[in-house]
């Protein structure tokens, strides 16, 4: 398994971005002592939550080590706190990013399988909104959306409630975000309308998960009517915890048992040495 820390000039976003990757390299064979080609890896594009980087998944759960036990390909950009949605006054362009570049970019320089079947976009909080957002709006490209305590706060946004970022305006700080809030509803940054706006036999499997405790449990479990109501393939979990790593990283693992993954035999490693 390689930790690869990418560094590129984004055509999206007109600035260089930050990007961690998780690559399965156990292809040793020990009898013949060569490497093997490895076929073409299923892939998950991580997305973290406000005041994190590409860096907060691998540091807060055992993400390495599930990807590594069932050689899956991670991919984790920065999303800085701009929501993966695109913002054109500031050619912030985070969704074309996301559902876009990214997947075009990674596929062209890593062994990835180019199969929606084999294309997985999750993440927490302000992740969980993005992946659910742009799962749906690149419906051709995801084949799977996972959403952990998604931030899926439309009302909020929509009534200019207090946003968690203390001392800011609130209508200044979602407009930079989504632009005119007047036409938030109905437009591709609302999970709710993306669902009316694909066919139904084309859209990806879902999964949500959150804690009982967390702030967003009543979000999450509109939106869970609303998808079961659509007649969407959801599975839903919620379990104790909080708005929390410790949560997250149960959950995660709870998640890559859902995606269409097999576990592989372990090889040489210095977690696990034998004959």
């Amino acid at each position: 398994m390689a930790i690869i820390q990418l560094n590129y000039l984004s055509k999206a976003l007109l600035r260089t971005v930050d990007v961690t990757v998780i690559l399965p390299t156990d292809t040793l064979d020990m009898e013949n002592m060569t490497y093997t080609k490895r076929k073409e890896y299923k892939t998950l594009y991580l997305l973290h939550g406000i005041f994190g980087d590409q860096n907060d998944w691998l540091y807060g759960t055992r993400i390495q080590r599930f990807a590594n036990e069932r050689g899956l390909c991670v991919v984790m950009p920065s999303g800085e706190n701009m929501f993966y949605v695109d913002q054109a006054n500031t050619h912030n362009h985070y969704s074309q990013f996301i559902g876009g570049e990214l997947v075009e970019m990674t596929r062209a320089m890593f062994p990835l399988s180019n199969k929606k079947e084999d294309t997985f976009i999750a993440g927490l909080s302000m992740g969980g909104y993005g992946a659910i957002v742009n799962g749906l709006k690149y419906y051709q490209t995801f084949g799977y959306i996972a959403g952990l305590s998604s931030a899926l706060m439309l009302e909020d946004w929509l009534d200019c409630k207090p946003p968690i970022i203390q001392g800011v305006d609130a209508k200044k700080y979602y407009e930079s975000l989504f632009g005119d809030i007047t036409k938030l509803k109905g437009s591709d940054k609302d999970y709710y309308a993306l669902i009316k706006q694909i066919p139904h036999d084309q859209l990806p499997h879902m999964y949500m998960c959150i804690g009982t405790d967390d702030f967003l449990l009543e979000t999450n479990r509109k939106y869970r009517d609303y998808l079961l109501q659509e007649n969407v393939d959801l599975t839903y979990e919620e379990g104790p915890g909080n708005h929390e790593w410790d949560f997250w990283d149960r959950y995660i693992l709870k998640i890559l048992d859902w995606l269409p993954l097999n576990k592989k035999d372990e090889g040489l490693n210095s977690g696990h040495v034998s004959k």
